[in-house]
């Protein structure tokens, strides 16, 4: 089974993950429920990984995505975060994050903020946030043209597949999507044109676990050297 399908079916399972566990909420006073922002973007991701079963999107693997640049004029979209993109980027990308830092103050929101660091920014050094609400806005500013060949990328490709379907929705049909993201690059996947301070792959590992990988790959150094 090629990887591209391996990929896509891996970000398929993250997203029923995430969707199970997601539930829709209720509005006080009787209203009709309504999806969260997160519910709304897994259902989105699942709408783009339809797309790329038909084909209407095509998914490229970090190791071709510098000749589709080149030979096929995709231009890369980077979706990540700004404190992930600060870290490494190829250079000359475009950079829309479809998930910007929560800066509201409410209690409800502070809540979720120490939950959120309790059991998960700890540990990944993520950041709580919500959808950037101008994410197409800020697109259609840098490309125009719904005609433009965009190739969009993120850190594990769930984040970039709901980029997809929202670009879709839009009218953008010459899209591609980095196969497993960031996390799946190799060192020369896109010819050394990298910038920031770690490694492509890595720029998405943060917090706690971000000693443990340089541990990890120095124990690995050390075993190699011995």
């Amino acid at each position: 089974m090629p990887r591209e399908i391996k990929d896509i079916k891996m970000a398929e399972a993250q997203l029923k993950h995430h969707q199970f566990h997601h539930h829709t909420t209720t509005v006080s006073g009787g209203a009709p429920p309504r999806r969260s922002a997160r519910v709304r973007a897994v259902m989105g991701g699942g709408r783009a990984a339809e797309l790329i079963k038909s084909g209407a999107v095509s998914a490229i693997a970090p190791k071709e995505a510098a000749s589709a640049m080149a030979s096929e004029g995709y231009r890369l979209l980077d979706v990540r975060p700004e404190w992930e993109w600060e870290k490494a980027r190829v250079s000359g990308s475009l950079h829309v994050p479809l998930f910007v830092e929560d800066k509201d103050k409410g209690a409800i929101t502070l809540l979720k903020k120490w939950v959120h660091f309790g059991y998960i920014g700890l540990w990944t050094g993520q950041q709580f946030t919500m959808m950037n609400p101008a994410f197409v806005d800020e697109v259609a500013r840098m490309a125009p043209d719904k005609d433009s060949k965009l190739l969009l990328a993120c850190g594990e490709g769930l984040r970039s597949l709901v980029g997809v379907a929202k670009l879709y929705e839009v009218g953008y049909r010459k899209l591609g999507w980095l196969a497993g993201g960031f996390g799946r690059a190799s060192d020369g996947d896109f010819g050394g044109a990298v910038e920031g301070t770690e490694k492509l792959q890595y720029a998405t590992v943060g917090g706690a676990s971000y000693y443990m990988l340089k541990l990890l790959l120095l124990l690995r150094v050390v075993g190699d050297k011995s």
